[in-house]
């Protein structure tokens, strides 16, 4: 009879005269590296399929955004926010933010995603003073991928659409970042442009601020363009995303009639994608896009979307401020 023990091998053997003689039998090394590699490969054989499986699992996790914090976080539904104006859009007396998230600032339900066809066309800015300086666009965007296809490849989100006197397109071509004036009285084009690289699939706060000396560009509260020339708003349409090939996600566009301060566009920034107008007074167009294209400044300028998608699968790539 043979008893296998660890790193040796004890025979016993008993002769007839009832005397029992043991024999140490011991492995040399190559033995034992045989003995630890068949060990090896049953523990591989035996948990090697259960392994398997929790790591498909947890790329599948990974996949559907499930350890991502902002999936569990506490979402804003639709509405749950907005602008109370007592007597009537264009008021500014008695105005005020209403609902339960005016100041906590939670994230949204949902956001606005357009394939590179779709678009959201909103009704006349009437409460902007015509021939205006001073105004500010601000929105969360998270572009899908460059701009492919189209008139100079160009992608524009935000248009103004007015063919006399002038017209305001912002977008990009590629990484170049495009704030675009065209006024048909004077013949004038503004085509500020700069290059920034926009990672795609990740959320950017931009903020265009027009005054009276001139126009600056904010990416995440940081400033990183201006120039001199004086852009004039005058009331008009505006297409959210003109369907100029913007392939993304957009959410919480604001329009003011004022120049917005630094300070101001670094609250909005800190107030993250679900953040409240600083200024309720100038504002003149708010759309969330939290679910629905409808303007939540109370002046009446819902959008009428045509192919857009709302969708609450979004958190990916967006980090709180």
């Amino acid at each position: 009879m043979f008893e296998i023990v660890p790193e040796r091998v004890s025979e016993r053997m008993q002769n007839p005269g009832g005397v029992t003689h043991t024999r140490k039998i011991t492995h040399s090394k190559d033995e034992k590296k045989g003995l630890k590699s068949q060990s090896a490969m049953e523990y591989l054989m035996t948990y090697g399929w259960a392994i398997l499986i929790i790591a498909i699992v947890l790329v599948a996790f990974f996949s559907l955004n499930l350890f991502n914090p902002y999936t569990f976080s506490p979402k804003a539904s639709p509405g749950s926010c907005q602008i109370l104006r007592p007597n009537g859009p264009g008021s500014n007396l008695f105005v005020s933010a209403v609902g339960p998230t005016c100041t906590t600032n939670e994230i949204p339900q949902y956001v606005a995603q357009f394939n590179g066809q779709s678009y959201i066309n909103s009704g006349l800015i009437t409460e902007m003073p015509a021939y205006t300086s001073q105004f500010t666009i601000t929105v969360w965007l998270r572009p899908a991928a460059s701009c492919v296809g189209g008139v100079y490849n160009y992608c524009g989100y935000f248009t103004k659409q007015n063919t006399t006197p002038n017209r305001l397109d912002t977008g990009m071509v590629g990484s170049v970042f495009y704030f675009t004036t065209y006024n048909y009285v004077s013949n004038v084009v503004d085509q500020g442009a700069f290059t920034y690289q926009f990672t795609p699939n990740v959320w950017y706060f931009v903020s265009e601020v027009a005054s009276t000396s001139g126009k600056t560009v904010y990416i995440n509260h940081i400033r990183i363009y201006n120039d001199s020339f004086v852009s004039n708003w005058t009331t008009g349409q505006i297409a959210i995303v003109s369907g100029r090939n913007f392939n993304g996600s957009l959410a919480n566009l604001q329009i003011y009639n004022t120049s917005l301060s630094p300070s101001a566009v670094n609250t909005l920034y800190a107030e993250g994608i679900g953040g409240a107008p600083v200024d309720i007074q100038n504002l003149v167009g708010w759309w969330p896009l939290n679910g629905n294209p409808n303007d939540y400044s109370e002046n009446g300028n819902n959008g009428v979307p045509t192919g857009v998608v709302f969708t609450s699968n979004w958190e990916s790539g967006y980090s709180a401020p």
